[in-house]
């Protein structure tokens, strides 16, 4: 009999991941959830096997699940680990995706023998496509960790990270990078317009060839640099937008290197 899951959270992120474990049968033990916003449910509160509190507090006192998965906002941390003391000793382990919370942050709250595993997902988890990274610290078994890539592949793909202080990089260069590809869209159009396209039109265009390209690469076993090279013929119209794209010192590349060390460092000042 499977042992159940708990989910403490159930925002836009744990939403997506309580209906990706719903759809690929992860949660056949069932899953309670905590979440004090009854409307962030959206309906899932309705499946088989889903029950909801409003408060950790009002857990069954017996419950012995597999995993408790945290994904409250990092600020908020604290306060929903207070009740869920007891249950580092009930064989579960600890899956967060909260940005900026080391596994030592965890160890310190939950008991230094509690088995933890860190994760990084990112936005388009949402719509099934997203990618997650994630460290396990030594008290975690080879059969939690694969329960774990599991639950997390559930929204996308995730991959194992050797070791912890790659996640600051993992959050600045995945983590964020939705944002990054958002911006390249508003870029686009925007660049489009200048060019004398109406701005819906431009707009329009950004958005389908952003998405598009993204969805080549993701079918392609080619490599990034060899699609561009696919789509450049020498001599023509995308040729001389690289030039200027891939300049030395002046292109996309010193640009790109100075935002992710940037982002790189502040998530080493969150984490502490």
């Amino acid at each position: 009999m499977s042992k159940p899951l708990v989910l403490i959270g159930c925002g836009k992120m744990g939403g997506a991941m309580l209906a990706g474990w719903l759809d690929s049968g992860e949660a056949a033990g069932g899953v309670h959830v905590v979440e004090p916003h009854v409307a962030a449910m959206a309906g899932l509160d309705a499946r088989d096997g889903v029950r909801v509190y409003s408060s950790a507090d009002a857990l069954p006192t017996d419950l012995a699940p597999s995993v408790v998965v945290l994904a409250v906002k990092p600020q908020s941390m604290d306060e929903a680990l207070g009740p869920l003391g007891r249950l580092a000793g009930s064989g579960a382990y600890f899956l967060s995706i909260a940005a900026g919370k080391t596994i030592r942050y965890f160890e310190d709250k939950l008991g230094a023998a509690a088995p933890v595993v860190r994760a990084m997902p990112n936005t388009p988890a949402a719509v099934g496509r997203g990618i997650t990274a994630y460290v396990a610290n030594t008290h975690v078994s080879a059969e939690q960790k694969a329960q774990a890539h599991r639950l997390l592949e559930a929204v996308g793909e995730a991959v194992e990270a050797d070791q912890e202080d790659w996640i600051d990089a993992v959050t600045a260069l995945s983590g964020g990078g939705p944002a990054y590809v958002f911006l390249l869209i508003e870029t686009l159009a925007a660049a489009g317009v200048k060019a004398g396209l109406p701005e819906d039109m431009a707009m329009r265009l950004a958005r389908a060839t952003v998405s598009g390209s993204g969805e080549l690469a993701r079918r392609s076993d080619e490599p990034a640099s060899q699609l561009r090279v696919n789509v450049t013929s020498p001599g023509g119209t995308t040729a001389e937008a690289l030039k200027v794209l891939m300049a030395e010192g002046t292109g996309i590349q010193p640009i790109f290197d100075a935002a992710i060390a940037a982002a790189t460092a502040r998530s080493k000042e969150l984490a502490g």
